[in-house]
């Protein structure tokens, strides 16, 4: 008699284990494009995620359009590559692509007007949707008031809509994982690294009645709207800041030089605060400090207990990522500046725990800092992004309370505050600063303790808005994917 009980014990624990199938991603590749591809075979070099992506579209009950074409829903165009010619300052501040996904994007620097292009054909137009078209392909965001005339590179397509109430509704659908991918891929699922205009005549895009694209739209263009006025908050903040302290432009301030034709200033020794290298003594930060005394009624850090509970910068630690959604939301300094930060990882709980909670973890009004290689993108923590984490190269400030937090946000995110936080810069290949040193940031206190809390106020405000934006803009992107999988 055969004894079948290691067997069945065997077979019962195998039958507990979950089926791998729905998880395996695959399709059929044509041996034409192993050979186009140079015979390569690794599963990366032909998209699966793109080709599934067009295989759900075609099983979506709504018409497809293409996204640009004879018969597309919009036009798309983007301009000649030119040769920039850059100056100290000028009428002509030049964006770059990646900072489209910004809130409030400043310029990478100053263009010449002899620069060989036609400046004026660079501007971007308010309701135009522009779309990265080369390195990181597909990041779009809408042209409003904040980015209207404003002057972009040649490396950004520029999208029009022939229908406006389509606006809204085709960047949502850009900003779903389906419509991305789609956007990443050829019509054989095919990566690709650089689009041209044309390349959106391939682009479908499930085309549903103008009352659901409607609705989708006017959810786009009021979170954009919002948008805007923090943004305009934000900058009313920072001038009433600016006038309570009196401060001129930077190049008006007074700084005194040994040679007009070398940067080189004399330091008292009892100055030198144990820091020897030049950029650190700098007189321009001394005199913004001089200034703000002048003017305020009395100077704090940092890390006086009346301005913030804590400042923390997380130890370096080698991180371990699980799938979208069974870990906490992890982002770095690079999206600092985004309303949704893009490229989002999801940190292990599992592993990470004790960090999440006492180092990684943020705060609604928590004050962010980038600390090493960009240094001082100063960022106010939004609701949303409560309990999520960000990396070691970001800097915390806990606030003493609602009563400072967005009073101190303005004051480091103003050009002065940036100045007083690069001072602290280390670093012979990577730049690096620490929570001591903004511990040691000064901070005005105004004479005006109405005005302060106005601004103080007004950014609160801004922060609130901020949230809204994004959740209207998410509640957009969830009734696409609804109309992408209704069959």
């Amino acid at each position: 008699m055969v004894d079948n009980t290691a067997f069945n014990i065997q077979t019962n624990l195998l039958s507990e284990i979950p089926s791998l199938q729905d998880d395996i991603k695959w399709c059929s590749v044509k041996l034409s494009e192993i050979l186009d591809k140079g015979k390569r075979i690794e599963a990366s070099v032909f998209g699966l995620d793109g080709r599934h992506a067009r295989e759900l579209l075609f099983d979506c009950k709504h018409e497809l359009k293409n996204l640009t074409g004879d018969e597309g829903i919009a036009t798309a165009y983007h301009r000649p590559r030119f040769k920039r010619v850059w100056v100290e300052k000028s009428e002509f501040p030049i964006f770059q692509p990646s900072s489209i996904l910004d809130i409030f994007p400043t310029p990478d620097g100053y263009v010449s007007e002899r620069t060989n292009t036609d400046l004026e054909q660079l501007r971007v137009k308010e309701g135009q949707i522009l779309l990265t078209c080369s390195g990181t392909v597909g990041k779009a965001t809408i042209v409003s008031k904040t980015l209207a005339n404003k002057i972009f590179s040649h490396d950004l397509i520029r999208i029009t809509c022939k229908d406006k109430e389509d606006i809204g509704f085709v960047y949502a659908y850009l900003k779903t994982k389906i419509g991305n991918m789609i956007l990443q891929t050829n019509n054989y699922g095919s990566v690709v690294t650089h689009i041209e205009p044309e390349h959106l005549d391939h682009v479908p895009i499930p085309y549903p009645s103008i009352i659901r694209r409607r609705e989708i739209n006017d959810l786009v263009q009021e979170s954009f709207k919002l948008r805007d006025e923090s943004n305009e908050l934000i900058k009313s903040a920072q001038d009433l800041l600016i006038d309570e302290l009196k401060l001129p432009p930077l190049d008006e301030l007074l700084v005194d030089r040994l040679s007009d034709a070398v940067e080189a200033y004399s330091v008292k020794l009892s100055n030198l605060d144990n820091r020897i290298d030049g950029s650190y003594h700098v007189p321009l930060v001394d005199s913004i400090v001089n200034h703000i005394s002048k003017n305020s009624e009395e100077i704090k850090f940092v890390k006086d207990s009346t301005v913030s509970k804590k400042v923390i910068l997380p130890g370096r630690f080698k991180r371990i990522y699980v799938e979208e959604g069974n870990g906490r939301v992890f982002f770095g300094g690079k999206q600092l500046y985004e309303l949704d930060p893009s490229n989002k990882k999801y940190l292990s709980l599992i592993h990470h725990g004790d960090r999440i909670k006492e180092q990684l973890e943020l705060k609604e009004n928590m004050i962010l800092i980038t600390c090493s290689g960009t240094i001082g993108k100063v960022s106010l923590v939004p609701k949303h992004w409560e309990n999520w984490t960000a990396n070691q190269h970001i800097i915390r400030i806990v606030p003493r309370d609602l009563n400072i937090a967005g009073y101190l946000y303005v004051f480091l995110s103003t050009e002065y505050g940036k100045e007083l936080i690069n001072r602290f810069t280390y670093g012979s290949v990577v730049d690096e600063i620490t929570d001591k040193h903004v511990g040691n940031i000064p901070i005005p206190i105004l004479k005006n303790i109405e005005s302060q809390k106005h601004i103080n106020d007004l950014a609160l405000a801004a922060n609130e808005k901020r949230f809204i934006a994004y959740k209207l803009e998410q509640e957009a992107i969830s009734k696409i994917k609804s109309i992408i999988h209704e069959k």
